[in-house]
């Protein structure tokens, strides 16, 4: 469940860079009030959290398929 949490978050924030490279639009800091609002600070939190915690999903992946490798 908290893999798809972080997940969830990771693009909300990757649509959030998208809008802002693009359109120079931050759609997290129009939605809660001004980028320096505590709930846009929090989801900025949480896409950083995410991101650290979705690195060990990779990892995960990676020895999964390693596995299957070795059983083939």
């Amino acid at each position: 469940m908290l893999d798809k949490i972080a997940l969830f978050f990771l693009i909300v924030g990757g649509a959030n860079w998208g809008l802002i490279g693009l359109f120079r639009f931050d759609l997290v800091a129009w939605a809660f009030g001004g980028s320096a609002s505590v709930i846009s600070r929090i989801i900025y939190v949480l896409v950083g959290l995410s991101a650290l915690w979705c690195i060990s999903l990779y990892f995960k992946r990676s020895n999964l398929v390693e596995a299957d490798d070795h059983i083939r």
